[in-house]
């Protein structure tokens, strides 16, 4: 995606400068993984086993470990290194939490860990088409994200998405033990996994509250587990469908909201999915443009 500057009313192409080492890329995200993905380092180059993971993070919303890999090779495959790190994590459970807690000070035990979203993250200046092909599949733990740096400091990520239709990873773990074992532990979530048995109405509900959200600009949405998140350069919003209700979390500190009509509960000492000290509860008698204008500050703070 072409960078420009704006030069006397006309537009100028920003000098793309690229990476030298595969160590630059790592250091550009290790600085800033809080900021491009709402992460936690734990460490750089940890070595497991007869393995070397360049990044392990941490998602605090998910509870789950992170594995980031750097890459200007473009010969590599992506579902074997991904499958082959996610059967790492899996079969050394007890070494990551055991690094987390040196690292990070923490208490964590395995069984507070949702192993079901470990996931894997590709980074490289370009992938190639056979690469970006390989990630079409609805429910695959891997992402690519593709980044690029320009002159003047400029730094742009781009997170390659499988197309909605895809098909399931599923359909070639008969082929292969190793994805065949981690399928049995991790779960990719989508859209329809949050919206099955829920009434029309509701549906329809979400349906109105996701057009309104992505409207707003530069959002993406991130099924979860138990939620589905929205996210701008950090998650902003995180929604659970119920049967009668949508209930969404907004991820402004306590007393920063402006509420005239004070429909947003205060959960900032409550323990709850997503992120955030506020509570909505949307049904489909909500005044939603009211609901919008709350969500819109937290948007406007990430």
């Amino acid at each position: 995606m072409p960078v420009y500057f704006i030069r006397d009313k006309g537009l100028e192409r920003a000098k793309e400068e690229g990476f030298a080492l595969e160590r630059d890329m790592q250091q550009i995200v290790e600085s800033n993984l809080h900021e491009a993905f709402s992460l936690e380092l734990i460490r750089s180059e940890f070595n497991l086993k007869e393995m070397r993971i360049d990044t392990l993070a941490y998602d605090p919303e998910s509870k789950s470990f992170v594995i980031i890999e750097y890459k200007k090779d473009r010969s590599f495959s992506v579902i074997d290194q991904g499958y082959s790190y996610l059967s790492l994590a899996l079969n050394n459970k007890a070494d990551l939490v055991l690094e987390y807690n040196d690292r990070l000070g923490g208490n964590l035990k395995k069984d507070s860990i949702d192993w079901s979203q470990t996931r894997v993250l590709f980074v490289s200046p370009e992938f190639t088409k056979y690469q970006k092909g390989a990630i079409e599949f609805q429910d695959l733990p891997i992402e690519l994200w593709e980044i690029r740096k320009y002159e003047k400091g400029i730094v742009v990520f781009d997170h390659l998405k499988p197309l909605e239709s895809s098909a399931s990873i599923d359909t070639i773990s008969t082929k292969s033990p190793t994805i065949r074992e981690v399928a049995r532990q991790v779960k990719v979530y989508s859209e329809s996994d949050h919206l099955k048995g829920i009434p029309a109405n509701i549906a329809e509900l979400f349906d109105e509250l996701k057009l309104r959200l992505l409207n707003l600009g530069d959002v993406e949405m991130v099924p979860r587990k138990y939620y589905i998140g929205f996210k701008r350069a950090s998650n902003f919003v995180a929604t659970t469908i119920y049967k009668s209700q949508i209930t969404m979390w907004l991820n402004v500190k306590k007393g920063k909201l402006d509420d005239p009509k004070g429909i947003a509960r205060d959960v900032s000492v409550v323990g709850h999915w997503g992120y955030g000290d506020y509570q909505l509860v949307v049904r489909p008698a909500s005044d939603m443009d009211y609901v919008m204008m709350l969500v819109k500050q937290s948007y406007n703070k990430h």
